[in-house]
């Protein structure tokens, strides 16, 4: 048997269509890169166009396809327009990854109400506004298809200084696992993918040297993630063979952060 032959079968992604809500930001965007490096056309979803073209002419670069949509991840309107443009434009969807993020250090009696109301927003009711797009498109369709939500190791772990961002993590994982049982019958795989210390734009803020210190110690692997590192992950996921019986699993790349005690 030829390896690649059986590798390309097993992860390929030829002839699906995947779209990255939050796939102009950094770790999203190297997902992005990830799936149109395994043949699937990327639809990377945002606000910032500077940032989407940058990312699409990586793409382009290596031969792959992919296209900009610039909405409002926790507005249905604004998720049912694109749902319309990647059906008219590409004629299916097959993976949708679910990774809007924003964060923010202040201490928990510090926390105003429209901070709360905006990281609450944009981490889980995008993912929620998301799965109710997509996921009931996915399941009337009959086709099957692969939602990923990008989850938190503060959603699985308390964390200090991201009360309202663990929060709404945590929330984004009990929502997945519950339309993973839901939607099982009809195809429809549901999965959290669990990032550890990665420094994305929502975390350098926070990333202050006594805060890397911790976080170092208690990494065995002893450094932060680097992007590219999620996308192995991903295309586990993705993938209709490589994935087919995973839905509702929590998959964590953390360089052991959540293994370790003392």
């Amino acid at each position: 048997m030829n390896p690649d032959s059986f590798l390309g079968n097993l992860f390929g992604l030829t002839g699906r269509v995947a779209v990255i809500v939050g796939g102009t930001g950094e770790l999203c965007g190297a997902i992005a890169e990830g799936l149109a490096a395994a043949g699937a056309e990327t639809v990377l979803v945002g606000r910032d166009g500077g940032k989407a073209g940058l990312r699409l002419g990586k793409i382009a670069a290596a031969g792959g396809r992919a296209w900009f949509h610039a909405a409002e991840a926790s507005s249905k309107k604004e998720m049912e327009s694109l749902l319309e443009t990647v059906l008219g434009r590409s004629g299916r969807v097959d993976i949708v990854i679910n990774g809007a993020g924003v964060n923010s250090p202040t201490p928990f009696l510090d926390i105003p109400e429209d901070e709360f109301d905006r990281i609450v927003r944009v981490n889980f009711k995008s993912v929620f506004i998301g799965c109710q797009v997509f996921g009931g498109h996915l399941v009337g369709a009959g086709q099957g298809g692969s939602i990923i939500n990008i989850g938190s190791m503060s959603g699985l772990l308390p964390l200090s200084r991201v009360f309202t961002y663990s929060a709404a993590k945590a929330a984004v994982h009990n929502l997945s696992r519950n339309l993973a049982r839901e939607w099982a019958p009809h195809r429809v795989r549901v999965n959290t993918l669990v990032p550890g210390f990665f420094p994305a734009e929502q975390n350098r803020g926070i990333l202050k040297a006594d805060r890397v210190a911790s976080i170092m110690g208690h990494t065995p692997m002893g450094r932060f993630g680097e992007s590219a590192e999620l996308v192995g992950a991903t295309l586990l996921l993705a993938g209709e063979r490589s994935g087919s019986f995973i839905t509702g699993s929590e998959i964590v790349v953390d360089g052991g952060f959540h293994a370790m005690s003392i």
